[in-house]
């Protein structure tokens, strides 16, 4: 169903968030890479989910512009973080 949907994908965005922080904290070459996707997962789960909540609670359409910025961020956020990789 769609809400088990939407729970995998709430524990998917978690675990980007716990594997861009734990490296940093082993002072790898790539942390302040790993910072900065940690920052952009965090910000895309907020705008992203929360646009859509908000979407679905209030029916106004406009909350539907935020979406992409969330998208963007989370997309960001993977792509610093197969840098930070990349870059140890």
């Amino acid at each position: 169903s769609c809400s088990r949907r939407h729970l995998r994908l709430h524990r998917c965005r978690a675990r980007c968030l716990r594997f861009a922080r734990a490296p940093i904290e082993a002072d790898g070459g790539g942390a302040p890479f790993l910072f900065a996707a940690g920052w952009l997962f965090a910000a895309g789960i907020v705008l992203f989910s929360g646009s859509l909540y908000a979407l679905a609670v209030t029916h106004n359409r406009a909350w539907g512009a935020v979406t992409p910025f969330g998208g963007t961020c989370l997309l960001l956020g993977w792509g610093m973080l197969l840098f930070a990789t990349l870059v140890k």
